[in-house]
């Protein structure tokens, strides 16, 4: 019985088992299999698949294991759109990033760079990695990072050695313009002729009055402004601002009423010549004086037209004849004489002459046909700079071309600004200038240099840009300041291969017949090869104007018995230029024939020394040598050698080694054995020859 009833059990536990065994293959309802994506997506969410769709019985295996499958490709179609989504964004910044990185060149192309560059940017350009070019500098020697600059002479070596050619951006002085990648490049220079001539218009002519200062200058300036200047002028003109207009008619002329030749020395000397005529005022009573020579000298120097004003010709001393004799000669032949200088007679006290003189200024102003374009971009030149206690750096400039306005951004020198203020000769307010015009300017950031122009810049950024790029340039001028003309180096020369055909000299004595003498001897120094100028000589000390002239003439200064005043002296360590004085005539003399003598290139002259062949060649451990038998004449060591094959010349070089058995020998002679090296060459073959000669330079003659 009991087993009766174990039986029945297991006959209902295999029956519940044959019942449930058709289940398991029953396929499974189309809802089931594939359930819609929103459903498919929701069961992502552990909560709300807990929340909307109860968990499925434990005895149904078979609907707690179907949706496996199906949430398994949804969740795969899910997770790749969302990496897409998350994908796009870093896609955008890397074009953006992209964009900002210099696009590589081809191999063999022409790569125009702006210097200092870093190393990252010069690799990008060339399509390479940065470390490649990190080896090839610290091969040269420079052990840099990504990050640091190179110059133009390390841009050039890395460039020729990967196969590309190197261009730098050329920087020039002018108005702001964007090259071709964008990048800020200085302005070119506006040539006059280059502007088509309807845009050219009439400008007003600049005059520079220089002199003595004991000849009226200053009482002929005054003169002219208290008369010639428009109603409502006169005693209006503010004396420091350094230039101003006069009214003559129709006719507008600028002065520049500063001490004539300071001025318009540093101006020539940086460049920025702004003066049309010079006005050479000339005392009837005194005639030619030191002053007065310097000042010719300038205005030859630069070029100028010059029209004499011979003043104080209402005195009874006066002698204008005396004047025009003593012009010509300092080499300024009069129109009186038959010559070109035009001479004016004056007198500041009387006004004599005064109207003669402005309308001939007037005149050669349209002789010369002064034009300039006002519509150009601004170009100005500081002729006075100074600094004002609660009003900081202004200057006095004169417009050459385009427009000058209030609130303009411009760069002058290596400092960038913005024009604050314009106020005209008169003291008043003006609102902008035109060429020719003075204004007082203010709006510099630092004072700058007589001399320097003013450039206007397309906005702020790019002047403050340029700005910093001219500051690290002048830094880098600095460490190399440009060698002015030396005596010693001049004599030096003669074992150089430079040569030059000009010696120039600014000669100062202690009296004017010192002067005529010196000059006279160093000009009886005959040579066909060397030619001695003089730029100046005059009798006085060494003044900081003669050390301005010499800079701008690259000369040197001979002093005799004369001394060097202390603003010169300042002027020369600052300029460079070299004064040599003396107290001995001879000396001088001396020291000017060698000095030419250094300007001539010395003959190279050959001598042959000896002749050895080559009989066997040795294997050393560094390089070869040549086992050789002295034909004739004898080998020197330190003298130079070639080699000789089948009477061609395979190597010019210097002997390096020269031995007798196993030692070293500074000569063998001829009948004898020798071992040879060269420098720099192991290319020997049996039978060639060793020629040994010495070179010899001799000085050439004047």
């Amino acid at each position: 019985m009991p087993g009766e009833k174990k039986k029945e059990v297991l006959d209902l536990l295999g029956g519940k088992k044959k019942k449930k065994a058709p289940v398991a293959v029953v396929t499974p309802s189309p809802e089931k299999t594939a359930p819609p994506k929103k459903e498919a997506l929701d069961l992502l969410t552990p909560r709300r698949r807990k929340r909307e769709q109860p968990a499925p019985a434990v005895a149904d295996p078979v609907v707690a294991e179907s949706p496996a499958p199906v949430l398994s490709s949804v969740a795969k179609e899910e997770s790749r759109l969302e990496q897409s989504v998350e994908k796009e964004t870093p896609v955008v910044a890397q074009k953006t990033a992209e964009a900002a990185i210099p696009q590589a060149q081809p191999v063999g192309s022409t790569i125009n760079v702006k210097v200092p560059v870093p190393v990252a940017d010069l690799a990008a350009l060339m399509g390479l990695k940065p470390f490649k070019l990190l080896g090839e500098l610290v091969r040269m020697g420079v052990f840099a990072n990504p990050a640091t600059l190179l110059d133009s002479d390390q841009v050039a070596a890395l460039c020729e050695k990967h196969g590309f050619v190197y261009e730098r951006v050329r920087r020039e002085k002018g108005a702001g313009v964007k090259a071709p990648t964008e990048e800020l490049r200085e302005p070119e220079a506006i040539a006059p002729e280059s502007e088509p001539d309807d845009v050219l218009k009439a400008r007003t002519p600049i005059i520079t009055v220089m002199g003595h200062v004991d000849h009226g200058k200053t009482s002929l300036l005054d003169y002219i402004r208290r008369t010639k200047v428009v109603a409502g002028e006169a005693g209006g003109i503010t004396q420091h601002i350094g230039a101003y207009t006069v009214q003559h008619g129709e006719h507008t002329i600028t002065f520049i009423d500063t001490p004539g030749h300071a001025i318009f020395t540093e101006m020539r000397a940086r460049g920025a010549d702004v003066t049309d005529i010079v006005v050479l005022v000339v005392a009837a009573n005194d005639g030619i004086m030191p002053q007065t020579k310097e000042a010719i000298m300038h205005a030859k120097a630069a070029g100028k037209t010059i029209i004499v004003a011979v003043n104080k010709c209402d005195l009874p001393a006066a002698d204008p004849v005396r004047v025009r004799t003593q012009l010509m000669e300092e080499g300024l032949v009069p129109t009186d004489f038959g010559g070109d200088v035009e001479c004016v007679d004056v007198s500041a006290v009387t006004g004599q002459g005064i109207d003669d003189l402005i309308e001939l200024l007037c005149l050669q102003a349209e002789v010369l046909e002064l034009r300039a374009n006002p519509r150009a971009n601004c170009r100005a030149s500081i002729i006075e700079a100074r600094v004002e206690q609660g009003k900081g750096s202004s200057a006095t400039v004169i417009v050459q071309s385009g427009t000058l306005k209030v609130g303009m951004p411009f760069i002058c020198g290596p400092y960038a600004g913005k024009v604050k203020s314009l106020v005209n000769d008169r003291g008043e307010s003006i609102k902008r200038v035109s060429p020719g015009m003075p204004a007082e300017v203010s709006g510099f950031l630092e004072t700058p240099n007589v001399g320097d122009e003013l450039v206007e810049m397309e906005n702020e950024r790019k002047a403050r840009k340029l700005s910093e790029e001219r500051q690290e340039e002048l830094r880098r001028e600095r460490l190399a300041i440009p060698k002015r003309s030396r005596m010693e180096d001049l004599i030096a020369m003669m074992g150089d291969n430079a040569q030059k055909a000009v010696l120039r000299i600014l000669l100062k004595a202690d009296v004017q017949g010192s002067v005529e003498a010196i000059k006279k001897a160093i000009l009886d120094i005959k040579s066909e090869k060397v030619e001695c100028q003089f730029i100046g000589a005059a009798a006085g000390p060494v003044s900081e104007s003669d050390v301005l002239l010499a800079s701008s003439s690259d000369a040197v200064i001979l002093g005799f018995n004369v001394k060097v005043e202390t603003n010169a002296v300042r002027a020369v360590k600052r300029e460079g230029v070299q004064v040599k004085i003396f107290s001995i005539v001879y000396e001088l003399i001396d020291q000017v024939k060698d000095a030419m003598l250094g300007l001539l290139e010395p003959e190279t002259r050959e001598t042959v020394l000896g002749h050895a062949e080559i009989k066997q060649i040795y294997k050393l451990n560094k390089g070869k040598a040549a086992g050789s038998y002295v034909s004739d004449g004898k080998m020197l060591r330190t003298a130079e050698a070639r080699v000789l094959r089948d009477g061609q010349v395979v190597f010019d070089g210097r002997m390096s080694t020269l031995r007798r058995f196993k030692d070293e020998v500074e000569e063998v002679k001829s009948g004898l054995e020798c071992g040879i090296r060269l420098a720099d060459y192991d290319d020997y073959e049996e039978g060639d020859v060793i020629e040994c000669y010495s070179l010899e330079k001799i000085k050439q003659t004047l």
